[in-house]
């Protein structure tokens, strides 16, 4: 964990930088963001849920991580829907008793950059086959290859078997992984995968007002 606090202290400042421009534009921006990230998921044509419903409980405790789903049905920072991306979507339980939901790493890289200062108790992550929550930092995690990611340019994807995780490369392209390894890497990429958002976003405010 010492790791993982590392490298969010190193880059914070670009992640927070991130929140403060969002917070700026909230309801427009907002309603951009959520359309540019169903594009960016791997083209599923499915209606998101709202995000109101996990702003209410961002950050309050759960019981069972079964009702992740419900307790979150969205991502706090994107909107998007978690049970359409429960393939990537990941579960923050702290030590004060508190949990998050987010859609993918990326999201969740962003919800460990503001929260700084919490206590990480355990770390969850859909795997990627068979789509139930899994210890993030035990999973072996793939990083790249050709089926695009959540929120990013550069999947990365978990597997609670090694075997899996394997099989996927070889037909997917992609390399091994622990979770620190994809951790750094979605902070790596974090500038050009914000850069691509706002990019489709302010190209969608122009189509809109043509």
């Amino acid at each position: 964990m010492k790791k993982i606090l590392v490298v969010i202290v190193s880059i914070m400042l670009v992640v927070l930088s991130y929140s403060i421009v969002n917070s700026g534009e909230h309801q427009h921006g907002h309603e951009c963001m959520k359309k540019d990230c169903k594009c960016m998921a791997m083209g599923s044509s499915k209606t998101e849920e709202s995000r109101e419903a996990s702003s209410h409980s961002h950050g309050q405790p759960m019981g069972s991580l079964q009702d992740d789903i419900k307790a979150f049905p969205s991502c706090n920072y994107c909107g998007m829907d978690r049970d359409m991306f429960s393939h990537s979507r990941m579960l923050i339980e702290y030590e004060d008793g508190t949990s998050a939901g987010t859609c993918s790493l990326h999201c969740t890289a962003i919800e460990l950059a503001v929260n700084i200062d919490k206590s990480i108790k355990t770390i969850k992550v859909g795997d990627f086959n068979i789509r139930k929550l899994i210890n993030a930092e035990k999973a072996t995690w793939v990083i790249g290859g050709n089926k695009q990611g959540v929120m990013t340019k550069r999947a990365k994807w978990a597997f609670e078997n090694r075997e899996d995780a394997e099989a996927f490369i070889k037909d997917n392209g992609g390399k091994l992984a622990t979770f620190d390894e994809a951790l750094k890497a979605a902070y790596e990429d974090m500038y050009d995968d914000i850069k691509m958002i706002r990019e489709k976003r302010k190209m969608r405010g122009h189509q809109h007002k043509h």
